[in-house]
């Protein structure tokens, strides 16, 4: 392991001076400032392992390098000649790794340095072990080794340590959610809460309510005060997904508790401080949304600090082959079956284009999972047509097998002009009919529950009498 490294923050020449020596005898590399500005100049040149700085500078706060982006990797050790219980457990809820009281006592000192060598020990082997995963295609809770998904994950390390906003980007189907999860866990919020919320799935009459909160009897329906997304995240990572869907009047609301740090329920009018770092998320260019005035453009710079493209599936690769394994290991994880792909199903897997990506693909690999007994193969997998289309709901069962008795309004297919309703009663009965009548895993892969599935079968089964 290398030499660690501190920076001393101390405007009393002779103080400064004493603690650098001390430092430097438990063998860190030593560099000295008299204020905050000088502490800043340092640390644009180098970021120490920690920063031991007084609590009263000629210019500020220590406790003002808390804040500063350069200085997130670093522990913060704060120091003061007239510590009282206060001051102490505010600097240390404010991110302070730990403090010390004048004169400074050697031993304490040596003890406080040793816990910091141990720490970086520590996160040097964690890394290790991350960068071995990395090779083997895991990240976190993403999967893939392709050059493509190794420059996202050198994006999420570098970005994931500071709070910097996150705006995360790809096709529909990408992972974004799981690029925004694993920011979070790589970052000091992790052991809070990653709340994550659909902005074009909640009505717009609703979606002020749930990013903010209301109060009893602010609208019809108000039974009760609730607590809004950015209360439940706090002190933790909040994911805004499809953001441009987002009304301009909220996005207004929006930008000013980014720039405050304080909501105000719906309702109410008490002003509550959140800390919450947010992510957001958009299959759609978000300038050409701002360029068409449907989305603000200073909320844009807001959001756009850091932004992360994620590339589709079909620029990834032998990650393909990969993650179809780990949806096949984990279905067979749930029945404990021991199902495997043959090498015709892999190939034809690979000639497909995968419009819908990771999502799509796991997807197919569930329904080609019902299909098979133990192997497979080709035949299981639904793909038809050279520009890569999934095929119609009625190619995926034989003629033969409404002849062979099954009542033809249980399998019709669709036809040329058929209605909504029509295309979603084939749907259904013929996914139903390939899981053998069981309604629970047809509901599950239709992604409806099994009481609307169980509608809907009685209504169909009361029109056909």
């Amino acid at each position: 392991m290398s030499k660690l490294t501190a920076l001393v923050v101390e405007d009393d020449r002779a103080s400064r001076e004493g603690l650098a020596k001390l430092v430097e005898r438990e063998d860190f590399t030593v560099d000295t400032c008299e204020n905050l500005a000088g502490a800043r100049a340092a640390l644009e040149t180098r970021v120490p392992d920690v920063i031991l700085t007084d609590l009263e500078l000629p210019d500020g706060q220590g406790t003002d390098l808390l804040a500063e982006e350069t200085a997130a990797s670093s522990e913060i050790v704060l120091i003061t000649g007239n510590a009282t219980v206060d001051s102490v457990i505010e600097a240390l809820r404010a991110g302070a790794t730990d403090y010390l009281t004048k004169p400074i006592d050697t031993a304490r000192l040596r003890t406080l340095l040793a816990g910091v060598r141990r720490t970086r020990e520590l996160q040097n082997e964690v890394k290790s072990l991350r960068t071995e995963l990395r090779n083997l295609g895991r990240f976190g809770p993403m999967i893939g080794s392709s050059p493509p998904m190794q420059a996202v994950y050198d994006m999420i390390e570098r970005v994931a340590p500071t709070d910097a906003a996150v705006l995360v980007f790809g096709e529909s189907g990408t992972g974004k959610e799981l690029a925004a999860q694993t920011v979070h866990q790589l970052s000091r919020r992790a052991g809070a809460e990653f709340v994550a919320i659909n902005c074009g799935a909640i009505p717009p009459t609703l979606i002020e309510s749930e990013l903010f909160g209301h109060v009893k009897g602010s609208f019809t329906g108000a039974n009760a005060d609730h607590k809004g997304v950015f209360e439940r995240a706090d002190k933790g990572t909040l994911f805004l997904d499809e953001i441009t869907e987002m009304p301009l009047d909220l996005q207004v609301k929006l930008l000013r508790v980014l720039e405050t740090g304080q909501i105000t329920r719906v309702g109410g009018n008490q002003a509550t401080t959140v800390d919450v770092r947010v992510i957001s998320a958009t299959n759609r260019d978000l300038s050409l949304a701002v360029a068409d005035e449907k989305f603000r453009a200073d909320l844009y710079y807001r959001l756009n600090v850091f932004p992360i493209a994620l590339p589709p599936l079909r620029e990834r690769g032998d990650d393909l082959h990969a993650i179809a394994e780990h949806f096949l290991n984990a279905l067979n994880a749930e029945t404990g079956a021991k199902k495997k792909f043959g090498g015709p199903a892999i190939e034809k897997l690979e000639q497909h284009s995968f419009p819908g990506n990771v999502r799509e693909l796991k997807n197919i690999v569930q329904r080609a999972y019902i299909m098979a007994d133990d192997m497979i193969t080709d035949a299981h997998i639904p793909i038809e047509g050279e520009n890569g289309t999934l095929p119609a709901v009625a190619a995926l069962h034989p003629p033969s097998d409404v002849a062979a008795g099954t009542p033809a309004e249980r399998k019709p297919a669709i036809k040329p002009g058929a209605t909504i309703a029509e295309m979603e009663r084939s749907l259904i009965l013929s996914t139903l009919d390939s899981c053998d009548g069981n309604r629970t895993e047809a509901a599950r892969i239709l992604g409806i529950s099994p009481k609307t599935l169980y509608n809907k079968l009685q209504k169909y089964d009361s029109s056909a009498s």
